[in-house]
């Protein structure tokens, strides 16, 4: 047997020549079911031009975006979010004075909290690193959500246009994470901001 199948998209092209099927119903969209009887799409898979307007959608009608203040208020959601911003200013090379072999960065964080005060820690590249592999481990449904880390380099990593570029995306990376209502309450951030 075949899943469901639809045969006109959400918002077709005008480019586009229309099917059979929908040359006899360009205002609805249909589905094959499971059992292989026709049935109708659902009410929010019709084209919004194709229906008559409800109460919520004259209210929301002018409007694609929604901007909510979530520094205020005692919504759980808000309670998780704890942190206001990160910011990474500075990083220290730590080497040994003879030779670089061994040598890596250390990158100096600022974390603003939203009750007042600021923290301070200090990671490397591969706590990030490590970060980012447990979030996606214990949230798979969010990897696309989630920000890539900066390129690794071997030959270029002390080199300052380098280490700008990898010190605005970690903290790019951070700040998406931190400020994210699913991550910030994790165990595994707190296992990255307090080992």
């Amino acid at each position: 047997m075949e899943s469901a199948v639809i045969v006109e998209s959400f918002y077709p092209s005008k480019e586009r020549q229309p099917s059979q099927a929908t040359q006899k119903t360009p205002n609805r969209c249909y589905s094959t079911t499971l059992a292989g009887l026709p049935g109708e799409s659902p009410s929010y898979w019709i084209k919004p031009s194709q229906r008559p307007l409800s109460i919520a959608s004259v209210d929301s009608a002018d409007y694609a975006i929604t901007l909510r203040d979530n520094t205020k208020g005692d919504s759980s959601k808000q309670k998780i979010c704890w942190a206001k911003s990160a910011h990474i200013e500075n990083h220290v090379i730590i080497s040994d004075n003879r030779t670089d072999i061994g040598a890596f960065v250390v990158w100096k964080i600022t974390v603003e909290m939203m009750q007042g005060g600021k923290m301070y820690i200090t990671k490397r590249y591969s706590e990030f690193d490590r970060l980012r592999q447990d979030l996606v481990r214990a949230y798979p449904y969010f990897r696309a959500a989630m920000p890539t880390l900066p390129r690794k380099s071997v030959i270029s990593k002390f080199r300052p246009k380098f280490l700008e570029n990898r010190r605005s995306g970690l903290q790019y990376f951070l700040n998406c994470v931190l400020l994210n209502p699913e991550f910030a309450g994790s165990p595994v951030l707190e296992q990255f901001l307090f080992p």
